[in-house]
Parts: C-alpha cells; structure tokens; sequence
C-alpha cells in the first residue's frame, strides 16, 4: 500500500547538516485523465489497492492513521497499483471534543457531523475522512465509469455508500470480497446479472477474423475492438450493444482478474484457422 523503501543514508553536508537521502521503488505519476481511458479492470485494480491501504490505514500499527493530504498527487502506480508516496501529512491523532459539534467535518460537497466519545475524541474521525476523499478523489470516478453491466449495480451501491458514510467497514470489506480478482468469487453474481440475449450466433471452433476491424472505447487494441467478458453471454450482450458487430472472436488470453480477451468485428467474410480461438457469427434472416 506504500512505497517500497529500499535504503537510506544520512550524511553531514556544510549547507545542511544532518541531510537524509532515501532509496525507494520507481513509480509513475498518478494522471487521473489518463486513468479515465485505460481499460474498467486496470482502474478496478487501482481502487482495489486503494480499498486495502484504507484498511491498512484504519487498522495500522500506530492505531487509526489519516492523510491530511489526500489528492492524487500524493499516489504513484507501481505494477498497475496504487502506492502512497507522501506521509508527510500523516496523522495518528484523534480529533479531540466536548460535545458532537466539536466533531465537524467539511467538504466542498457534504458536511459530516460524526459522534463525540466518552474519553473525548471524535469516533473514527481519521477513518472516515480517508474514506470520503477516496470516494471523491477516486471511487466516484474510476469505478463507475465504463464498468461491466453486470456489476453496475452493485457497484452505485458501493459508491453511494462510501460517499455517505454509511457503513463504511462493510463497504471496504464489501469492494474487497465481491469484487475480488477471482473469478469464483464474483461468478455467482455475474452470471445472475448477465443477460440473456435473443440474438442468435453461430460457433466456429478453431477458427479467426483477422481483418473486419472497428474501434471502440476503452479497447486493449488500439486498431480494433478487444474487450475482456466473463464469459459468452457477456460477449453476446456487448456485440448486440454495437449496430456495426456482426461477429467475435475469443481468444486464449485473459486479464488479470481473469476475464477472457475477445475481438469484436463487423464483419466475417474471411474466416482462417487459428486452434487457439472461437469464433461466433451473428445468425441474419
């Protein structure tokens, strides 16, 4: 959840005695525009990195820890995850009170008003704060955005309930299981949020369209249209969403979270052998 420290060193220098250089992982700049057009499942990934330095913050050696400064700038991607690089602004102090009004939390978009306890800190205030600039900063724009059908709904109930405070251990914890990268754990939703279709395909085993190429947003190809599903029905369901889809192709690659890569295509006039992929066609009257 943090960067890597690799090493330091102290050393005396005739400017500025007693100077600290730190040896830590290379990491790339966090530009949120730029997260906005990589594929669901890399931004999915990012906020499920988020989710366990939430809870690793929550619950962290020195007690309850929260980030003064929570913005993007203080984040790096390491390996397609999300590290805070800044603890700076770090604080491990409970906001001390008299009374509930003492317990006041202000945002540009929703004020938060949390209980006082009775040795007088404010109940989870550090955990909260973290919890609401993640949604702001993050959740509200990376989760939603371009996510699979199947897992909209349960996602606006994870982004809604972060944002309101409602709940906020169960919706981490919520995010972390049903939502985990593998496929048996979210399988049993997705196939009951999958819809049928009534469009009928034909199967050719071992077989591909190499050419008959259109693009669409957010693709892993950057000359076609290569999208990750769960399975066929879900392949079915975005070919249908196309009016110029009229067949696809899957391969035998998969993404992290393990969903299969698929090439979808607006035409299949020339079909070839290829043992490693299925294609289907789009049955016409």
């Amino acid at each position: 959840c943090c960067f890597q420290l690799y090493g330091y060193c102290y050393q005396d220098s005739n400017d500025i005695p007693d100077t600290l250089t730190t040896i830590t992982e290379l990491g790339s700049p966090l530009e949120m525009i730029q997260l906005l057009q990589t594929s669901w499942e890399d931004r999915f990934r990012i906020c499920l990195s988020l989710v366990r330095l939430l809870h690793y913050l929550a619950h962290s050696p020195l007690g309850s820890v929260t980030l003064l400064d929570f913005r993007p700038r203080q984040f790096v991607i390491v390996d397609g995850e999300l590290k805070v690089t800044d603890l700076d602004d770090a604080s491990v102090e409970e906001s001390s009170c008299t009374s509930n009004s003492d317990c006041f939390m202000e945002f540009p978009a929703r004020n938060f008003t949390l209980p006082c306890s009775v040795e007088g800190r404010c109940q989870s205030m550090n955990e909260k704060r973290n919890l609401y600039n993640a949604y702001r900063f993050f959740f509200t724009y990376l989760l939603p955005h371009s996510a699979p059908s199947s897992l909209r709904p349960l996602l606006d109930k994870i982004v809604n309930a972060t944002g309101n405070h409602n709940k906020h251990v169960i919706c981490t914890e919520y995010l972390a299981l049903e939502l985990s990268p593998s496929p048996s754990v979210n399988s049993e939703f997705t196939q009951k949020c999958v819809k049928s279709a009534n469009t009928q395909y034909r199967r050719v085993p071992e077989a591909f369209i190499p050419d008959e190429n259109y693009r669409c947003w957010p693709s892993y190809h950057h000359k076609g249209c290569l999208l990750s599903v769960f399975d066929v029905n879900e392949a079915i369901e975005i070919c249908d969403s196309y009016s110029q889809c009229k067949a696809f192709v899957l391969t035998n690659q998969t993404t992290w979270t393990g969903r299969q890569l698929v090439f979808f295509k607006m035409a299949s006039n020339h079909i070839v052998p290829d043992p490693d992929k299925i294609t289907y066609v789009k049955v016409t009257d």
